[in-house]
């Protein structure tokens, strides 16, 4: 009898710890699921405020990017807005005919003796140069394709190169430039592209028509005129296309 109640005791005893084992696991898991629901509402809680904060209408512009030059926002502050302005376009003399303050205007690294000037064009007419010596042709030079045209015996810079000894480096220009005249009777004013010709302060001189022109000035040119440099025997008539006809 008393082996059977001890028996009956130990089963007895068995059962509740099981209970208690059940019962304690049941309180982890139970545990479990509070705290993962509990973080997974804070995380709801979270993208919530974050969700707020974006339709919120006031924004902050301190990481705000900024877009351009750094150089453009070196003088910002709270009141003022410094515009940098666009570079804008040069219309100046480059290339060929490039000036400079120091050295003046410059070709293939020759200073040259003479700059364009502002009113200087190419001509709409088709002017030429008939090269004469001892009353016979031998050249026909075609200057009508640009504004001007630099006679010389440098070969670097000169459009038209004269060898002759007594012609100088930079001997002469042909420049074509826009001028206007005013017709008094009929109260008008008309403008035309006209050639001239200008003496680089050379060491012999230029002519037109046998006589010798002022250097460093501007002289109109003329159907026909009889022009030479130098004490070369070579003479240059100026004519266009239309003067054989006339």
């Amino acid at each position: 009898m008393e082996e059977g109640s001890r028996e009956s005791r130990k089963r007895s005893r068995n059962r509740s710890r099981s209970r208690e084992r059940i019962s304690y696991s049941t309180i982890q898991r139970s545990r479990e699921k509070k705290t993962y629901r509990s973080s997974e509402g804070g995380k709801g809680d979270e993208r919530r405020e974050r969700g707020h904060r974006t339709r919120s209408p006031e924004r902050s512009t301190e990481a705000r990017p900024r877009w351009g030059k750094k150089e453009e926002y070196e003088n910002l502050d709270d009141s003022k807005t410094t515009v940098v302005e666009k570079e804008k376009a040069n219309f100046g003399l480059s290339g060929a005919l490039m000036e400079d303050e120091d050295t003046g205007a410059t070709l293939n690294g020759v200073k040259l003796k003479w700059s364009e000037p502002p009113e200087g064009r190419k001509p709409s007419s088709r002017w030429r140069l008939y090269v004469f010596k001892q009353e016979k042709q031998i050249e026909t030079l075609h200057i009508h394709r640009q504004s001007a045209y630099l006679i010389g015996r440098d070969s670097r810079v000169a459009d038209i190169v004269a060898l002759h000894p007594s012609i100088s480096s930079q001997h002469a220009v042909i420049q074509f430039r826009l001028r206007e005249r005013r017709d008094a009777k009929k109260n008008k004013v008309s403008r035309e592209i006209r050639p001239y010709l200008m003496d680089l302060e050379s060491r012999n001189g230029t002519m037109i028509n046998k006589q010798k022109i002022e250097t460093a000035r501007y002289v109109e040119l003329r159907e026909r005129d009889l022009i030479n440099f130098g004490t070369s025997t070579r003479d240059y008539v100026l004519l266009h296309e239309g003067s054989r006809s006339s």
